[in-house]
Parts: C-alpha cells; sequence; structure tokens
C-alpha cells in the first residue's frame, strides 16, 4: 500500500512539473492564463464536492481569510507563467526552489519561533546558486525577478496554509483559495483593461488550458492530499522536491534547444536543487542530535 502511494506521489510532482511546460506552451498571457487556471479548478473542486456530496460550509470570518490567502495564490501564479514568458521554463523552475530559502526566514518570523541552523545554512546555499544564475544567465534576469517574487509568495501562502489546514479540509481551502484567486485575478484585470481580446484562446490553447485548470491542479491536488494520510510528511516532503527536476527534464523533452542554458547556470541549478532535496535529511538529523542534547541534560 505504501509504495503504491509513493508511485501516486510522484506521479503527482511530475503533474505538477508539467504545470510549467503548459505554461510555455500556452499562446495568452500570464494574467489570463492564471485567470481560467483558478476558474476552471474552483468549477472542477465544485463538481467533485457535488459528486462526493461533501459540504463546503464554512464561517465567515474563515472564508475572508481563505479568499485574500487565495489573493496570494493567483498572485504567486501570475509572476510564475510571466516568468515563463520572459525567460525559460528551466529558470523559472530552478529560481522558484528558493522557496525553501523565504519559508527559512518567513517561517520563525510569522510564528514566532526560534530560527533553525538547517535553515540558515540551506538558507545560504541556496543564495550562492541563485548569485550563480544571476551571473551567467543575465539575459534572463526578469524571469528570475519574477520567479523570485513567485516563491516568496508561494512561501507565505505555504506558512499560512500550515495554520489553516489544522482547522478545516485542505479541500475547502483549495476551493475558496482559487475562488479567492479568480476574483483577485480579475479585479486585477478590471483595472490593468485586461478583459480584451488578447484573452481569446487558440485551438490548441483549449486543451492545454484544461490539462492545466482539471488535471495539473485540481485532480493532482486531491491526488497529493490523499497520499499525504497514508505517507509521512519527510516523504512527501522530499518527493516534492523532485518537482523542477521533472519539470526541466520534461522541458528539454519539449522545447529543446530553447532550454539548453551555459554550465554556470546548470551549477547553479544543481546547487540550489542539491540544497532543497538534501533539506529533509539535514533537518531531521539537527532536530534528533538536539533532542538527544536535551534528554542527555534531562537525565
Amino acid at each position: 500500500m505504501k509504495n503504491k502511494n509513493v508511485l501516486i506521489l510522484h506521479f503527482t510532482v511530475l503533474i505538477w512539473g508539467f504545470t510549467g511546460v503548459l505554461g510555455g506552451l500556452l499562446s495568452i498571457s500570464a494574467v489570463h492564463l492564471v485567470w481560467y487556471r483558478v476558474l476552471i479548478a474552483a468549477l472542477s473542486l465544485f463538481i467533485y464536492f457535488i459528486f462526493m456530496r461533501k459540504s463546503i460550509h464554512v464561517a465567515k470570518e474563515k472564508l475572508i481569510r481563505f479568499l485574500m490567502v487565495g489573493g496570494i495564490v493567483g498572485v504567486h501564479w501570475v509572476l510564475f507563467f510571466h516568468s515563463i514568458k520572459v525567460s525559460t521554463v528551466s529558470v523559472t523552475l530552478v529560481t522558484v526552489s528558493s522557496l525553501t530559502l523565504f519559508t527559512s526566514i518567513l517561517e520563525p518570523i510569522i510564528n514566532k519561533t526560534k530560527i533553525s541552523k538547517a535553515d540558515v545554512g540551506i538558507g545560504l546555499i541556496i543564495i550562492l546558486g541563485i548569485y550563480l544564475i544571476f551571473k551567467f544567465e543575465f539575459q534572463y534576469v526578469w524571469g528570475i525577478v519574477f520567479g523570485l517574487g513567485a516563491a516568496l509568495c508561494a512561501s507565505i501562502f505555504s506558512i499560512l496554509n500550515a495554520r489553516l489546514v489544522k482547522t478545516t479540509s485542505p479541500t475547502v481551502i483549495t476551493f475558496y483559495e482559487m475562488l479567492g484567486a479568480f476574483f483577485w485575478v480579475s479585479v486585477i484585470m478590471l483595472f490593468t483593461g485586461d478583459f480584451n481580446e488578447k484573452m481569446w484562446l487558440q485551438d490548441a490553447d483549449w486543451a492545454y488550458i484544461l490539462l492545466l485548470g482539471v488535471v495539473c491542479t485540481a485532480v493532482a491536488y486531491v491526488l497529493g492530499v490523499a497520499v499525504m494520510k497514508e505517507l509521512s510528511a519527510f516523504t512527501v516532503a522530499l518527493t516534492t522536491n523532485m518537482e523542477p527536476i521533472y519539470g526541466i527534464v520534461l522541458a528539454i523533452l519539449i522545447f529543446g534547444q530553447q532550454e539548453t542554458m551555459s554550465l554556470g547556470f546548470y551549477t547553479g541549478a544543481v546547487i540550489i536543487l542539491g540544497a532543497v532535496f538534501l533539506y529533509p535529511y539535514v533537518k531531521v538529523k539537527i532536530e534528533n542530535r538536539e533532542k538527544r542534547l536535551i534528554n542527555r541534560k534531562l537525565h
């Protein structure tokens, strides 16, 4: 049963990695892409709730929180896909992996907890990787900047969701956050005049946007939540770190030469992805060592 869930988790992470590729294939702008994505995801989840006969009722206070966090999710995706549009899928996926760096700084501040030595160490290594990518791929500077912005937003809503999920179903949270993202992205489009003919989908776009909204968002999320009930947080964290690797491989297979980067980029990418991938191991070892030291003092 465990092996089956691990395979399902890897398949889910592979789908998430494919998200970046779809962003590169779609002809519409980042803001239009996200508008369609969150609308389709919200509708898909609503159908899921009806089919499963589950209640979506939440208190007004919680609803407002979900909708506000949804706004951050929407901004994250706009920045993520805009980064792809102005650079490449590989640059964006590696840059967004700096999520770990931002979380190591913001989580102790928001939750008012002690800063972890492992978090600081991993964060410094990631900064080195980002510096190398900036140095060798400066033509993609705006892609890197937007990617870092996307990572910052992802860090914020991940920390906030970790609190919210303690009292509400993750699927219900996602549904309202998708509605919140749809509302706030619509507001942005209203003020920027993006409700125009440029948002109309081309023939191929219909298949891509449905894949993105239904499979890569709604279905992948439901699968991800399902396996989390059976697998440890460590296994989930370690496997999720494969997302940029899967995404980069898929991007190279689909876009070919367009995704070829300099040696400096790949050096920086290996440093960042290596740090992110080893992070759960290092964190667990340091925490276990600290627990042993505390137990020795007590005895």
